[in-house]
């Protein structure tokens, strides 16, 4: 990708009032590049808000939305090439299958006859519902329903995504399907602006991390800069492993490697390390326990972590 490639979503003194009520209040943010943003807050932050801005479903007060440095409101046919977005929970006609529903939006957004059948299949690739792609939609579970909304804003290929809580109302398996699906999508040099609620999801899917509440933008960074400014000197990874984790390994192995201040078991499975050092001894650590060979499979910062410094943030805004 070049300099000239790079994708970009700016908010500039962004306001939305109704009435007497502002749901954003000058909002300044700007992301640019491949990597996936959370956009957290709780309820009524004012996140579906911001987004509907961003794709001109409704119109700010003030400020500017601009994608790609283009206006989208002046000039939204422009700055919305190209960008994918699901906003709240879209509903596809039951009776409809997938390549059906699919193909009509695909007319509807322009994109030539030719590449419409190429275009549909790879998008219901990337999200893993090829087997289902001629079955009736109605015969569905949420989370495959879910599924195929994502692949209605996959099939312009677009380099922006905008996700707005895209695992709500989703039983835990299908969670957790969508969630890995993100993962994938950040593999195809995208800038992925998502929106939720649950910090746990945020911490395990998003590489940076933006907190909003009443409206207004409370702190923008990587998610391991805004959870060590609330460490207290210290930070958490989790790590995830394939088997069971045996005591004496996770006290005396890895809990006598450099920087680990103390080991915790969430689970047979996942641990949780307490650290010090910053980012360096983050990524000595991890080095060090794949050289271990005890069957690491994830590593990430700890939500506990985030969480912490998320209701510490919103306090203040109390």
């Amino acid at each position: 990708m070049s300099l000239t490639d790079v994708p970009t979503i700016e908010a500039i003194k962004l306001t939305k009032r109704f009435g007497s009520f502002v749901a954003v209040s000058e909002l300044n943010l700007k992301l640019e590049g491949a990597k996936c943003v959370g956009f957290l807050g709780p309820n009524g932050a004012g996140k579906t808000t911001t987004l509907k801005m961003f794709t001109d479903l409704i119109r700010s007060s003030s400020g500017e939305a601009l994608i790609n440095g283009i206006n989208v409101h002046t000039s939204k046919k422009a700055a919305l090439t190209s960008v994918g977005a699901l906003i709240e929970t879209p509903e596809i006609y039951p009776s409809l299958t997938p390549r059906e529903a699919l193909m009509m939006i695909a007319e509807i957004r322009g994109i030539p006859a030719d590449q419409r059948l190429m275009n549909i299949e790879t998008a219901v690739a990337e999200v893993r519902m090829e087997e289902w792609i001629d079955k009736r939609v109605g015969r569905m579970s949420k989370g495959m329903k879910q599924r195929i909304n994502i692949a209605s804003v996959l099939i312009s290929n677009p380099k922006i995504l905008l996700l707005d809580e895209p695992t709500t109302g989703l039983d835990p398996r299908g969670m957790t399907e969508v969630r890995e699906i993100i993962k994938g999508l950040k593999t195809k040099q995208r800038l992925i602006f998502m929106s939720s609620h649950l910090l746990g999801e945020v911490s395990d899917v998003c590489d940076e991390v933006a907190m909003i509440d009443h409206g207004k933008l409370l702190i923008y960074d990587t998610i391991f800069n805004v959870t060590s400014k609330f460490a207290g000197g210290q930070d958490m990874v989790e790590v995830g492993f394939q088997r069971p984790v045996d005591e004496g390994i996770l006290s005396k192995t890895i809990g006598n490697l450099s920087g680990v201040v103390s080991t915790s078991k969430r689970d047979d499975r996942n641990i949780t390390i307490k650290f010090t050092g910053g980012s360096a001894t983050q990524e000595r650590l991890l080095s060090d326990l794949v050289r271990l060979n005890i069957g690491v499979i994830s590593y990430r910062p700890s939500s506990i972590e985030l969480e912490d410094a998320y209701l510490k943030l919103v306090t203040a805004t109390l």
